[in-house]
Formats: structure tokens, C-alpha cells, sequence
């Protein structure tokens, strides 16, 4: 329906446009029309009021016959004083003084003078052309014509006929064109799935491009959330299964003494890993809000990874996993509480997945105008064909390992949303059985 709306107005606004255009044209032609036409009498009226000066005597009798041979002329001779000394179509006794005609004084002053001027009476328009002589005095030849609305008026049947076929060319052609403007959008809120084999106009192609993404991301984005879903419920579903299920036996008295301490342990485990995966959930959402106001602070990045160390030095004793750092201060600028989360994300995710004894190193250096953060491990690594996804979100290499040690297969996600957050770059590399490193690129803090 708002489809067909909107054909209307653009075909409406053609038929507009149209409708001005050929007014517009039509006035315009016709006022060069009458210009043309005008010049063309004064160029005649001109040429016979020089003819007529060529004459060598003014007899009434002789200049009357030369009118009427030249299509029914006035001709009228005037005097130094304004005196009218001869008017073929007049009685000159009662005619006022011409000295103040225009044409009449332009002749005295230059040599000649044109002047229109219309009748109030009748719908004419006298052409004057006035010639100073030889003698002193001035030759005034005078022709009327219909006055440009009678002109037009006369006009009037063919221009109407040629403004109706012009208006219906013009309202054909624009719907024409409004059904081809609008065809490609139209295919396309029929069914956008089959956008790509939609055939469009060059100039729509960048539009249609765009819509076509837009969709892609749109479907994408929907298949994330799907999956993102799935992956949260099934994830709670484990943890509250395990406190459902030991809580339910501990209650109706189905457990020993002994093992009511091992239960409530089971209960205790299941229940953090529970409130870590919703906070790391509410992170995700929290990093995926794009309205949220990005406030910057200057950070120390080689601190942030000392109390990192801090923080997880009881979960790397607890996995028998050496922590180190490496590196000097340098600051960065970003968002509060970003560094530490990347840094903790990184070790958290290194000790999980290394191996007893083994190590996890923190460096921090400058290198040229950017700040490099490396973890690098000895752990399990990772093969070619997990690297490109474990940044993905629930994205585990080996589920069994991650259910062991609780991870959540959130945290090198909310990483990869933090560094593109800051604008910074990251870099994995590993290798199966040798460990894995990441680096990221930060710009250093002015």
C-alpha cells in the first residue's frame, strides 16, 4: 500500500513538473515570437520610411499613391516646430503638435526614431518609424498590427492543441519511468532474499548494494542471535542442572554426611560458573550497545598487567601454571577498566588451557608509536583451522577442557570487542602442543 503511495506522489510530481515545464516553454516562445515579430515590422517599416525619403517632391497626390502601392501605410511629415505639414489617413488641421512624440524628437535629435504604441480603443499596436529628410523636416511611417495578446488569442487553438499532446507525451513518459525508478524496489520488499538477481538501472546499483549488505547483516546478525541463544541456554542449563539436581538430594535426605561438604562444593562450583557466564553475557551485550558514551583516561598498561598478575596468581598455583611479566611502563588511552579486562581475558584463557608446569608470559613494550601487549603461553596451542573462530562467541577448541576448568568460551570475545572498540590491532599465533601468543597493538598515549 505505501508502495503504491509512493508511485503515485513521484508520478504526480512528474505531471507537475511537466505541466510548468511546457507553461513555462509556451510563454517563453511566445514572448520570442513577438519580439521576432516585432522586430521585423520595424525592420519593414523602416525600410519603407527610407524609400519614401528617397522621393524628390511631396506632393499629397504623389506620396498618397506611394502609400498605397507600399500595403496600406500612414505616412505623416512634421515640421522643426511639431507642425504636422502632411498625414495621409488625417486631417491635418486638427491635429495637435508631434514635438513631444518619441519617435518624433529621437528623428530630430539622431536622424530617425521608433516608437509602439497600443490603442486603448482597440486591440491593435501602432508601429512608428520616423526619418529625419534632407529639409530638416521628419518622415513618420506608421503601420498597425494586432497587439500580442490578439496575436495570441489568434493562436490560441494551435497552442492548446500542441500543449495537450506535449502533457500526455509527458504524463506517458513519466509513467513509464516511474514504474522503472521504483520496479527494483519494489522486487525487492517482495522478496529480499532474492536480491542479487534483481536487474537494476546503473545509478541504483550503489543503493541496491547497500541494501543488499544491509540484508546480509541483518540475516547474519539474526543467525548470531539464534546461535547466541542456543549457546546461553544451553550453557546455564548445565550449571543449574548440577545445583538443581544436588540441592534436590541433599533435601529429601538422599545424601551421607560425608558427602553433603563434596555436594555443597559441587553446588558452590556450579553456582560461579553460573554468575560468570551471565556477567560475561551482560558484558557482551554492554559492548555490543553502540550508544554508549566512549570515555577515555590514560592508562598504564604495564601496571594493568601487574595487577592482572595479582588477580590470577591463586588460578595459575591452582593449575601449577608460573606467571610471568616482561616489559616497561607505557601508557595507552582507553576506555575505563578495558586494559585490565583485555589483560585478565588473555591470562585467564592462557592458564586455562596450558599445561601443568608450564607458563604464562605478560610483555609490555613501545614500539615505535604504538604499545605492544603480548600473552604467550605453553599450553595446548591451537590448530589452523580454530584460529580464524575462537574469537567467536561459546567458540571452544576442546569443550571437554573448557567444562573442566569453567571457562565460559566468552572471554576472547569480549577481547576481540574491546580492541575494536580502541581502534587497536590483534595478532594470534600458535602451534598444536607448543603454545599460543596474542598481540595487540595499541596507540600510544600522546
Amino acid at each position: 500500500m505505501r508502495g503504491k503511495k509512493m508511485k503515485h506522489k513521484i508520478y504526480l510530481q512528474f505531471c507537475l513538473i511537466a505541466a510548468l515545464a511546457i507553461l513555462v516553454t509556451t510563454t517563453i516562445v511566445t514572448a520570442l515570437f513577438y519580439q521576432r515579430f516585432k522586430a521585423q515590422v520595424f525592420s519593414d517599416v523602416r525600410t519603407y520610411a527610407y524609400v519614401l525619403t528617397s522621393v524628390d517632391t511631396y506632393d499629397e497626390a504623389t506620396l498618397i499613391q506611394e502609400v498605397h502601392q507600399l500595403d496600406n501605410l500612414r505616412v505623416t511629415i512634421i515640421d522643426k516646430e511639431g507642425k504636422v505639414l502632411l498625414d495621409t489617413n488625417a486631417d491635418i488641421g486638427g491635429m495637435e503638435n508631434h514635438s513631444n512624440r518619441e519617435e518624433i524628437k529621437a528623428a530630430f535629435e539622431t536622424g530617425e526614431g521608433q516608437a509602439v504604441r497600443q490603442s486603448k480603443t482597440v486591440a491593435k499596436s501602432t508601429f512608428y518609424y520616423a526619418v529625419r529628410m534632407n529639409d530638416g523636416n521628419v518622415l513618420r511611417v506608421a503601420t498597425e498590427t494586432g497587439s500580442v495578446l490578439s496575436i495570441v488569442q489568434g493562436m490560441l487553438p494551435i497552442i492548446a492543441v500542441m500543449v495537450i499532446i506535449l502533457f500526455v507525451i509527458c504524463t506517458f513518459l513519466g509513467r513509464l519511468l516511474t514504474d522503472s525508478l521504483l520496479r527494483p524496489i519494489e522486487q525487492m520488499a517482495k522478496n529480499m532474499d532474492y536480491v542479487n538477481e534483481i536487474s537494476v538501472y546503473q545509478e541504483m546499483e550503489p543503493f541496491i548494494d547497500t541494501i543488499r549488505r544491509q540484508h546480509e547483516d541483518i540475516l547474519k546478525n539474526a543467525s548470531m542471535r539464534q546461535d547466541f541463544t542456543a549457546n546461553v541456554s544451553h550453557e546455564l542449563k548445565t550449571p543449574l542442572a548440577a545445583i538443581s539436581g544436588y540441592s534436590e538430594l541433599i533435601e529429601n535426605g538422599m545424601v551421607s554426611e560425608k558427602d553433603i561438604a563434596r555436594f555443597g562444593g559441587e553446588i558452590h562450583k556450579s553456582a560461579d560458573r553460573l554468575l560468570t557466564l551471565i556477567n560475561d553475557t551482560i558484558r557482551l551485550s554492554e559492548l555490543d550497545a553502540t550508544t554508549q558514551d566512549v570515555v577515555l583516561e590514560t592508562v598504564d598498561l604495564y601496571q594493568a598487567a601487574e595487577n592482572c598478575m595479582d588477580t590470577l596468581e591463586i588460578s595459575a598455583q591452582k593449575h601449577d601454571v608460573t606467571l610471568k611479566l616482561e616489559g616497561v611502563p607505557c601508557k595507552i588511552r582507553t576506555e575505563k577498566g578495558m586494559a585490565d579486562e583485555v589483560i585478565y581475558n588473555l591470562c585467564d584463557n592462557a592458564i586455562r588451557y596450558n599445561n601443568k608446569g608450564g607458563s604464562v608470559t605478560i610483555s609490555v613494550l613501545p614500539v615505535d608509536n604504538q604499545v605492544v601487549l603480548s600473552v604467550k603461553d605453553t599450553g595446548i596451542g591451537i590448530s589452523k583451522e580454530h584460529q580464524e573462530r575462537i574469537f567467536e562467541r561459546f567458540y571452544r577448541v576442546d569443550k571437554s577442557r573448557s567444562k573442566s576448568t569453567g571457562g565460559t568460551g566468552l572471554g576472547l570475545a569480549i577481547v576481540k570487542h574491546i580492541v575494536a572498540r580502541n581502534g587497536a590491532r590483534m595478532e594470534l599465533t600458535s602451534e598444536v602442543g607448543k603454545g599460543t601468543e596474542i598481540k595487540i597493538y595499541f596507540d600510544k598515549a600522546a
